[in-house]
């Protein structure tokens, strides 16, 4: 019972502070759970649903404060879905798995750390070239990211950085949205291959704290917070949980 109020506090403090990024939380999801040692073939489920949960609350304030624009996202995801789906299928050893998540997310990290202005100027997007940098780069995210049982927001949101095609609340906006439909798809990968379901009895108090959790961060990454803060808050949260992995490797 103390081990799941811990893992039930870390949900919540996940959830709070990658949603104000617009993130779901999935890679620290992942990470906390190995670190209990709960049950490998399970956590990918567990993370997907507690994403799930997150982004579907903070892509509802992203929009409504007008932070989306569907232009930039939907050719991505046109062929992220099923990639992701067909990457949650795949059979995948925790090794490789760590590997996978600790190197995506240390590149990630890097780039957030850095501001807006020292690489991009932003850009408007024309149809043909979102089609054209969309459709390969979201393929790529999609697969990875039903292969390691994230969203993929992670890896979109310095994409679009430095495409100069978003800020950084329109990034989260757009990595809400990208969060959300292919949790979907990686999930319904994921239950589609064998392993261990996860348990209602751990499930629901999770899943509780994180919907709490992301209902404050997706109102304070909305509406109050400035761009950097966001784009740092997240980087050194990233970088946290990809030294833990690849420390773990060693």
């Amino acid at each position: 019972m103390e081990q799941l109020f811990l893992i039930v506090s870390l949900f919540f403090l996940t959830a709070l502070v990658y949603s104000i990024a617009g993130f779901g939380g999935g890679s620290t999801y992942i990470a906390i759970l190995i670190l209990f040692a709960f049950p490998y073939s399970a956590v990918p489920k567990v993370a997907l649903i507690c994403n799930l949960i997150v982004v579907t609350g903070g892509f509802t304030l992203f929009l409504r404060e007008g932070h989306f624009s569907a232009r930039k996202v939907i050719p991505f995801i046109v062929t992220s879905i099923p990639a992701a789906y067909w990457g949650g299928t795949l059979p995948i050893g925790k090794r490789l798995f760590s590997l996978l998540l600790g190197i995506s997310l240390l590149v990630a990290a890097i780039r957030m750390f850095l501001s807006e202005e020292a690489f991009v100027v932003k850009r408007e997007v024309s149809w043909k070239k979102s089609w054209a940098v969309g459709l390969p780069v979201g393929a790529l995210l999609g697969a990875l990211s039903g292969l390691v049982g994230i969203g993929g927001g992670i890896f979109l949101s310095p994409v679009l950085y430095l495409l100069g095609w978003a800020n950084a609340k329109e990034a989260a906006a757009a990595a809400s949205f990208f969060i959300l439909v292919n949790s979907v798809a990686g999930l319904f990968g994921q239950f589609s291959k064998e392993g261990l379901m996860p348990d209602a009895a751990f499930l629901v108090p999770l899943g509780i704290a994180v919907l709490l959790g992301g209902q404050i961060g997706s109102r304070l990454g909305s509406q109050r917070l400035p761009k950097l803060f966001l784009q740092r808050v997240t980087a050194l949260l990233i970088l946290f949980v990809s030294g833990k992995l690849l420390w773990g490797l060693v």
